[in-house]
């Protein structure tokens, strides 16, 4: 299997109500989809487009959100939206605040970021990237009848090993999980717990081509085999009750 990937260059500033597709769709670097192809947008423009930007001037941060910004040198605005977008604080150090969103994700700041957005301003993750990511795919087909597949990319951190990586926060048409179990090894062996966390390996595959400052906000990956199943990003994640790290 040779898989291609394929960045989509898009140089308009994404804001709310952009018609994300047509910007792919006009893009001058893109390439004609094909059935089967998978593409992979960032969070950022997806939470842009769906107004997910807060101007930090709106924010009125509470005493709380005060007391924590000022002992690790954070924005007490900032600070707020991650209380406002957490179920619970998971840990803080060092001036890193690790949440569970509302959202169920495990990350750094409860998806709360003030890259690549004007000075002032901040985005959140998508209400329901799931949804998102059906949205965009019916689209899509809607506007070129191909078959495709989404996944909405984020980055994280890892717990044990340095430097971030991209996963998947919302996925349509493509399975999030290859589960291997009942099947046999190269020895015969029946393997009882693999599970690969495919969503999350495509979408760090399309971060060598998107970047972080290239106006690269799309990828398309080409000739990965999958079924046509919409998987559930909370698949990926690990539930309390089976996680040794928390």
């Amino acid at each position: 299997m040779t898989i291609e990937i394929i960045p989509v260059h898009v140089e308009n500033e994404i804001v709310r109500g952009d018609d994300l597709v047509s910007l792919m769709l006009a893009s001058k670097t893109r390439p004609d989809l094909q059935d089967g192809d998978i593409l992979v947008f960032t969070q950022k423009v997806v939470s842009k487009q769906e107004g997910k930007t807060v101007e930090l001037s709106q924010i009125r941060p509470t005493v709380l959100a005060t007391g924590i910004a000022s002992e690790y040198g954070k924005d007490s605005r900032v600070v707020q939206l991650i209380l406002d977008q957490s179920k619970r604080i998971v840990r803080m150090r060092n001036g890193i605040i690790i949440s569970e969103t509302i959202h169920g994700f495990i990350c750094a700041n409860a998806g709360v970021d003030e890259s690549n957005v004007k000075e002032g301003y901040a985005t959140l993750l998508p209400y329901d990237a799931r949804a998102s990511a059906e949205s965009l795919r019916k689209q899509v087909n809607e506007k070129t009848g191909k078959n495709i597949a989404v996944i909405i990319s984020d980055t994280f951190g890892r717990p044990f090993r340095q430097g971030q990586t991209n996963v998947a926060i919302g996925v349509a048409g493509i399975e999030a999980i290859l589960d291997y179990a009942g099947t046999k090894d190269n020895f015969g062996r029946t393997l009882r717990v693999t599970a690969i966390a495919i969503a999350d390996e495509i979408c760090s595959a399309a971060e060598l081509v998107t970047g972080k400052s290239r106006h690269v906000p799309i990828s398309i990956v080409r000739n990965y085999n999958h079924d046509d199943v919409s998987g559930m990003t909370n698949e990926i994640t690990r539930s309390r009750s089976e996680d040794l790290f928390r």
